[in-house]
């Protein structure tokens, strides 16, 4: 049976926060960001799903994620982003210590934002049974590929070698917490 919506948003977001901590994958994720505007907390809910509730997503189930989580990206956790991203180097007053203060409230906020947009996710997850038996690294690879390639436009086997090595990294990450 599955848990509850909350219980398993909690644990989402518990699973986003071990795996961004873990070595390599705060720089993997925010070059997947950087270079290709791929949504982190959905690739990082897709793994969840991957590793600890054994769904799969199909293509077209993520496709519908993004769809739903697309908005509340794009005016609320992007926005967000840009203004405390911005505060490093200014506009005047910043940087200085009182905007560094302001800085780190807007990077509060902007977590904030991500785990509603967790919970938005978690929502919407398909609902079926789980397969059988673990999700083995491959097909993890290969599901975080789906969501890298919405994001790049780009058939899942034609993103780029810095992509993969990304990829790679964050799914290691996640084997590692499956062991």
């Amino acid at each position: 049976m599955k848990p509850p919506v909350s219980e398993l948003e909690a644990d989402s977001w518990a699973f986003a926060l071990d795996i961004y901590a873990r070595p390599g994958v705060a720089e993997a994720c925010l070059s997947l960001q950087r270079e290709a505007r791929v949504d982190v907390m959905m690739l990082l809910v897709i793994a969840f799903a991957a590793v600890k509730l054994r769904i799969l997503p199909t293509p077209a189930e993520i496709r519908e994620l993004d769809k739903a989580c697309r908005p509340w990206r794009e005016q609320i956790v992007w926005p967000l982003r840009a203004i405390r991203s911005g505060l490093k180097s200014g506009p005047m007053p910043a940087p200085n210590s009182e905007t560094e203060q302001f800085r780190s409230k807007i990077k509060t906020v902007e977590l904030a934002s991500e785990r509603l947009q967790n919970q938005l996710l978690v929502e919407r997850l398909p609902q079926r049974p789980p397969k059988p038996e673990a999700v083995t690294a491959e097909e993890i690879h290969t599901i975080l590929g789906c969501v890298v390639a919405l994001f790049v436009e780009q058939p899942a086997n034609k993103t780029d070698a810095d992509l993969l090595r990304s990829i790679g990294k964050i799914v290691d990450a996640v084997m590692e917490g499956v062991r």
